[in-house]
């Protein structure tokens, strides 16, 4: 069994859920008292996101990097960013450490082309809905159209995240909003939808709408097994 290095923090919110899917399914798949092999190292989110809002990219990147570089050096054999937005620096964080990087975009692609969709809605940050790092590595890699929220839903989406799920908050009112916006995104030829912030199945789920939702968490955390086991 391979290592995993978790970088996480971004929020702790969905990192603990990736840590509780990753033991859960190696438990799954060996069986006994089998668990998955760790290194997490865990950032202070309110520095991040302070350093966001006054976009200092530069400077989350070398946080980063010198996060990356501690995991690699106690020992995982691959890195996973365990969050969609700061996947903005993943090239910058890559080119710092010789371990594999396992990137949460591709393992979205992934399981949409496996269900036969060409089509998908992409929910996430503003940063993650707006901004090309994202959405070009779904198009050009895996020759994926993307569509997203109009810029009044894109707001909503955004601050739900930032308001409510990173500090723990489900609100019902907040699950209708997002369903709301899933719905319009199926009406302009969503085939399914990426929930693009590692936050967003703390909110729905695929039990809320007939719609293939893809759980960004879910997936990337079964990436790792699946990479970790093989």
């Amino acid at each position: 069994m391979k290592t995993i290095g978790l970088l996480g923090g971004l929020s702790w919110e969905s990192t603990k859920e990736y840590y509780h899917i990753i033991n859960e399914t190696v438990k799954q798949q060996l069986g006994g008292l089998n668990s998955a092999k760790i290194v997490l190292y865990s950032v202070n989110f309110a520095e991040i996101e302070s350093l966001q809002r006054q976009g200092r990219w530069q400077d989350i990147t070398s946080m980063l990097v010198h996060a990356a570089k501690s995991i690699e050096a106690g020992g995982a054999d691959f890195l996973m960013l365990c969050t969609n937005t700061m996947h903005r620096v993943a090239d910058e964080i890559q080119a710092n450490i010789r371990i594999p990087f396992l990137h949460i975009a591709d393992a979205a692609a992934t399981a949409v082309k496996s269900r036969g969709l060409t089509s998908i809605g992409l929910l996430g940050t503003r940063i993650t809905m707006e901004e090309d790092f994202y959405k070009m590595r779904l198009v050009s890699r895996h020759e994926l159209q993307v569509l997203i929220p109009s810029e009044k839903d894109r707001e909503i989406v955004n601050r739900i995240i930032y308001e409510e799920l990173v500090l723990g908050k489900i609100e019902a009112v907040s699950r209708q909003e997002y369903l709301r916006i899933i719905t319009e995104l199926a009406s302009r030829g969503a085939q399914g939808v990426i929930l693009g912030c590692t936050e967003i199945g703390l909110l729905i789920n695929q039990q809320d709408t007939p719609l293939p939702l893809f759980d960004t968490t879910m997936i990337h955390a079964q990436a790792a097994v699946a990479f970790a086991l093989s």
